[in-house]
């Protein structure tokens, strides 16, 4: 198995979620800004040429939201999603496509780029999606509930991001005691370690 990836970008996600996993895998690293991705190879892998991207024998995977559905999918005796036929699957799912579908929006429109009116924006507003995330980790430690599961990496990867990295948005108490705990997770820490040393 193959992680097409590349240091300081939205690669991190599928980076943890393979070290949570801890299955067998080849870090392909690029230099972004080198356009090293920028290769007929990688263009049959992931024709957006973007990071993340997972080939698996001759299966091929791009978008965050996909790879991790695919490796729960694989690698289900991870415990990374509530199993079939119990009912926080489908909040599992929720949230775990709900980072790409709003909270990336959300970061593009804090930064001033886009503004559309909030019965237009599927996202609604920046105010009202970090909200809505607030809302419910005030009420279970993890975002489905008792449990550390997939979802948590993508959300507190993004909220990493647009709190920490780019400040995009003002620290709040729930985001901070939910981003400790993440971040204390081993996976987290050896991914943060691969990440900063840049493969």
């Amino acid at each position: 198995m193959k992680l097409y990836w590349a240091p300081q970008s939205r690669a991190l996600r599928a980076l943890w979620l393979l070290e949570e996993i801890g299955c067998a895998y080849q870090r392909v690293t690029f230099d972004l800004r080198a356009g090293t991705h920028r290769t007929p190879e990688f263009h049959a892998v992931n024709p957006m040429e973007k990071v993340p991207a997972l080939q698996d024998g001759a299966a091929c995977v791009a978008e965050s939201g996909a790879i991790f559905a695919y490796l729960i999918e694989k690698f289900p005796d991870a415990g990374l999603a509530p199993p079939l036929g119990d009912p926080l699957r489908g909040r599992f799912w929720q949230w775990l496509f709900f980072a790409s579908a709003n909270i990336e929006f959300a970061m593009v429109e804090a930064r001033g780029q886009l503004k559309l009116p909030e019965v237009a924006a599927g996202w609604g507003s920046a105010e009202k999606v970090f909200n809505v995330i607030e809302e419910q980790l005030s009420t279970t430690p993890y975002i489905v509930g008792e449990k550390f599961s997939a979802c948590d990496i993508m959300l507190a990867t993004n909220l990493h991001f647009a709190i920490t990295a780019l400040k995009l948005f003002e620290p709040r108490p729930v985001f901070d005691a939910y981003l400790a705990k993440c971040r204390a997770r081993p996976a987290f820490l050896r991914a943060v370690a691969i990440d900063s040393h840049g493969g």
